[in-house]
């Protein structure tokens, strides 16, 4: 059996998520009902991350294995013929038997895009969170800074998840500014379930005033979800690169 490695771009607004479900459309979903097509058995991919709904990627990894003989440039070339405009595969190679894309990495980065202007967004709307209150970027540069390195990630875990090692290492973190764009790009080991989303909602209260950086900190600290702030939306949310 051939082990082949797909990088995924995609954009997740139409789709109930990365991972098949019954519930709606799905990235892996359509991609292997076309590999399946492509090489004449059922395909199954495994992907380094399970975006949510409404969540988009740059650098999304994936394998499957096939026994079909079909060069893997074909297979791209077929892939990209038949998948919908909103995914594209952007590269395809054929990787050594051990690879996982999930476990095998060894780090993620995720982007979290938001537009602080006066006017909401038009074309691009569906890959920023509209936001338009002032925020105080000073701060919220601040209370990053209390996210890189090894911490217990608790507090920014979607409630209700069940994961005993809630320990996660942020290697770096930034905010990125381009006129009224502003961008957060977050680097781990791993991340839990909602856990940038968590982390921007309550950044955000930092940077509106209604959180002091010292008590960003102490929520950290303090391992209690329901002291963070909300949830950001999905869209924008996405998964820029994976590192083996």
């Amino acid at each position: 059996m051939r082990n082949i490695k797909m990088i995924l771009a995609y954009e997740g607004t139409q789709y109930a998520g990365f991972q098949r479900q019954v519930n709606g459309p799905t990235i892996q979903g359509i991609v292997e009902a076309k590999l399946s097509q492509i090489l004449n058995h059922p395909v199954s991919i495994i992907g380094a991350g399970r975006t949510d709904a409404g969540v988009h990627a740059r650098g999304q990894v994936v394998n499957f294995r096939t026994a079909n003989l079909l060069p893997v440039a074909k297979i791209h070339k077929a892939l990209n013929s038949l998948l919908p405009e909103d995914i594209l595969v952007l590269d395809a190679v054929e990787t050594d038997q051990e690879f996982h894309a999930r476990y095998s990495a060894k780090n993620k980065t995720y982007s979290y895009s938001i537009d602080n202007g006066p006017l909401r967004p038009l074309f691009n709307r569906n890959f920023v969170y509209y936001y338009p209150r002032q925020l105080d970027l000073k701060k919220i540069r601040e209370a990053i800074d209390f996210l890189v390195g090894a911490h217990d990630f608790k507090s920014f875990q979607a409630a209700g998840t069940n994961i005993e090692n809630t320990v996660r290492k942020v290697n770096f973190c930034r905010l990125e500014e381009n006129d009224s764009l502003i961008k957060l790009v977050i680097n781990a080991d791993g991340f839990l379930y909602h856990m940038v989303r968590n982390i921007v909602g309550t950044l955000l209260m930092v940077g509106n005033g209604k959180m002091t950086v010292e008590k960003f900190r102490e929520i950290m600290e303090k391992r209690d979800r329901s002291l963070a702030g909300p949830t950001a939306p999905a869209q924008g949310l996405c998964l820029e690169a994976v590192f083996y």
